[in-house]
């Protein structure tokens, strides 16, 4: 990028970058959401797993690595539990209205910073979770659905704890080698582990090129451009400032949901979203980080393929992590 289209870039506010970066993020989701109907929604979160495992095999040949038994244990359960968090959030947005299930995950990483904090932020922001996904959840069995409704509230349950999982062991395998190495070999265990998702998509997805480009615009809006629009961000703003931000996402997702999908929220959903956001900020909050992103690290592991996991790959000491 030459100089004069980073001070483009760099003119541009961090919070409209990060509103882009979200809205981009979920219209990907929005996109993805309308292959369900001409095939399973685990099969879409397994192409989009195994294209972004392909993609990183050939861009850091981690065979080149040497590898002991530890890291590379470390390295197949992580991309196990990835692909697992990244096809039950597939799951759930088939079920569920995207902003619900958005809001609703969160409650993985709120848990982690609340499980590891001290202080009545953490305490707070965990109650406040509690209550907005309860108000969520209650609000989408009213509505009715049934067992549709129930298998979407399981899947992003699940979803919640696999993030949980994420974070602490993508912490792990960022600070015991080349990360991004870790994650392609992660990724590609767990697409074999899960490919028998795939069968009988293949002929869908290389027998019609709309299907084909549409994975394409699931991974370049849902992953690359959230990414590099986010590495701008990271180095202009503070753990706090960041958490703010972040907490815009379930807003972002409902937004979209609304706008793309027609999936419109009643108040109780409005007031569940908000105090989950609310949760998000007072998690992410670590007197004496303002100037470093330690904290954002426990909360910001994103749910959205190489986006977030490249992001784990940096070498913790870096400031623009995401």
């Amino acid at each position: 990028m030459s100089p004069g289209s980073r001070s483009a870039v760099d003119r541009i506010p961090a919070p409209a970058l990060f509103i882009s970066s979200g809205l981009i993020q979920y219209v990907g989701a929005a996109v993805a959401i309308g292959l369900f109907a001409i095939m399973p929604a685990t099969a879409v979160g397994w192409w989009r797993m195994a294209a972004s495992a392909l993609v990183l095999l050939a861009w850091r040949r981690p065979w080149r690595q040497r590898w002991t038994r530890g890291t590379l244990g470390a390295a197949v359960l992580f991309g196990v539990v990835l692909t697992t968090m990244n096809i039950g959030f597939y799951i759930a947005i088939d079920h569920l209205p995207l902003g619900t299930a958005v809001a609703i995950e969160f409650l993985g990483p709120v848990g982690v910073a609340a499980v590891g904090g001290r202080g009545w932020c953490d305490r707070l922001g965990i109650v406040l979770a509690a209550a907005g996904v309860l108000a969520l959840t209650g609000v989408t069995l009213s509505g009715g659905g049934g067992r549709s409704v129930l298998i979407g509230l399981v899947a992003i349950f699940v979803t919640a704890v696999m993030w949980a999982g994420y974070i602490l062991l993508g912490r792990k395998v960022a600070t015991g080698g080349d990360g991004v190495n870790s994650l392609a070999v992660g990724m590609t265990a767990g697409a074999i582990v899960y490919s028998p998702l795939a069968f009988g998509t293949t002929a869908i997805v290389f027998d019609d090129v709309r299907y084909l480009l549409a994975l394409l615009v699931i991974a370049i809006a849902s992953s690359v451009i959230p990414y590099a629009l986010e590495q701008q961000i990271m180095r202009r703003v503070t753990a706090a400032q960041f958490a703010i931000m972040l907490s815009l996402l379930p807003v972002t997702a409902t937004l979209v949901g609304a706008v793309v999908l027609r999936q419109f929220p009643g108040v109780l959903d409005i007031l569940g979203v908000l105090a989950i956001c609310v949760a998000i900020v007072l998690s992410a909050r670590n007197p004496g980080a303002s100037d470093s992103l330690d904290a954002e690290r426990v909360i910001a592991d994103r749910t959205d393929a190489y986006s977030d996991e490249s992001k784990n790959g940096r070498e913790p000491e870096t400031p623009a992590a995401g």
